[in-house]
């Protein structure tokens, strides 16, 4: 993406972690996208990656002193002129400074002169992570608009393993090119917990065989990485989805329907908006096989079906805390608009997103078309586009009505 015409200047700030080195991964990625990336690494990071690497690679001078070129007041102007700025790995050490609003390097004070949106990739051990002196540093950061990813969960260093190890070098890419995206109004949802649901429920019938859809979960994972690029804290309930986390969520994985309402109960306290992007089933087998059914000369039995819970519905009516936002997906073929509104009107939600599904439209695609009905009677068209591009259009419509 092209700022004003020119190539987007990206400050990849590098502090003291062993996660360093995947970090390269994350440079070649923006270069070869068509980012100027200036890297500022600290000092203690340069033991585990040399300056030496990061010159090479971006094409940039690389110095962690803010005495060098002093002429240029590079601890002023690099943070001037950056149209994002990345740090990766971001310490524990790190975060607390740049919350604190220290400037004892280079880094730290370009952090302070930046004025453009700001993304921290967090890796620590666990430890490090849920103590509480660095949830309210992260707490803070948010608070002020800066967009920090939840940790990934996995190996860390040596047999240790949990929340704490670095986002993978592309989940990152993605998540501050949606950020780069976005420019100003990145932090729109800063300091609101929304609460997504993706992909398909599946109702199982015997141990093989289950009831399901053609949901892929892309529309809904969509939805949660645009919302961590406008500055939220993403809880997705994923059922059946076979995608990558998406950096800096909270994924809570499902299967069936219940499963579902059980999680997004258990999110909804805290959630500011919950938006049901899942294709949740409707019914499901009233009996399941203890074992697999065989297949015999006779007519199968038929299979009785009994109503799966209403999540949309129920959430809608019982809301859990003043001013939360609740939106809901419709999937339909015919009378699209007519049968929308009527759902619009008896689910009690907010907004209502509506596709008209049928071979190659809206399931399993890359594209999306919708449009988003409000119950204040607004209707807004959303023509095909990204599955981004539609979640962006959603959250537009969803901050609105946070605002009041």
């Amino acid at each position: 993406m092209a700022v004003d015409g020119r190539r987007p200047h990206v400050v990849l700030g590098v502090s003291g972690g062993i996660a360093a080195y995947k970090v390269c991964e994350l440079l070649r990625l923006l270069s070869e996208s068509g980012h100027d990336v200036r890297v500022v690494p600290t000092e203690s990071s340069l033991k585990f990656v040399g300056a030496a690497t990061w010159a090479a690679l971006s094409g940039n001078p690389v110095t962690t002193d803010v005495w060098a070129d002093v002429e240029q007041v590079p601890h002023v102007r690099i943070g001037q002129a950056a149209d994002l700025v990345i740090v990766a790995p971001a310490t524990a050490d790190l975060l607390a400074r740049a919350a604190t609003g220290r400037a004892d390097d280079l880094l730290t004070a370009t952090l302070l002169t930046a004025r453009c949106p700001v993304v921290f990739a967090p890796a620590m051990h666990t430890e490090m992570w849920e103590h509480p002196a660095t949830q309210h540093n992260v707490a803070t950061l948010r608070d002020r608009g800066a967009i920090v990813l939840d940790p990934a969960v996995g190996r860390l260093t040596g047999a240790d393993s949990g929340p704490g190890r670095l986002p993978e070098p592309a989940d990152i890419f993605t998540a501050a090119t949606l950020v780069l995206d976005r420019g100003a109004l990145v932090a729109d949802l800063a300091g609101r917990h929304v609460v997504v649901t993706a992909g398909g429920t599946r109702e199982p019938l015997d141990p093989v065989r289950f009831l399901g859809n053609r949901s892929s979960g892309k529309q809904g994972y969509a939805l949660a990485r645009t919302a961590v690029a406008r500055g939220a804290e993403v809880t997705l309930v994923a059922a059946n989805v076979a995608l990558p986390d998406p950096a800096g969520v909270k994924v809570v994985r499902v299967g069936s329907a219940e499963e579902m309402r059980d999680a997004v109960r258990s999110a909804l306290p805290s959630a500011d908006a919950v938006v049901m992007a899942a294709a949740v089933a409707d019914f499901r087998p009233a009996t399941v096989a203890t074992g697999k059914i065989k297949k015999t000369s006779a007519d199968p039995a038929p299979v009785a079906l009994v109503r799966n819970p209403d999540i949309l519905a129920e959430i809608a009516h019982e809301r859990a805390r003043d001013g939360q936002v609740i939106v809901g997906f419709a999937a339909e073929t015919d009378d699209v608009l007519a049968n929308a509104r009527a759902k619009l009107a008896a689910k009690g939600c907010d907004l209502l997103v509506v596709n008209e599904v049928g071979a190659g439209r809206a399931f399993d695609t890359p594209d999306n078309a919708a449009v988003i009905l409000g119950s204040d009677g607004s209707s807004v068209d959303v023509p095909l586009a990204s599955k981004d591009t539609v979640a962006h259009a959603v959250w537009d419509a969803v901050v609105v009505r946070l605002a009041g």
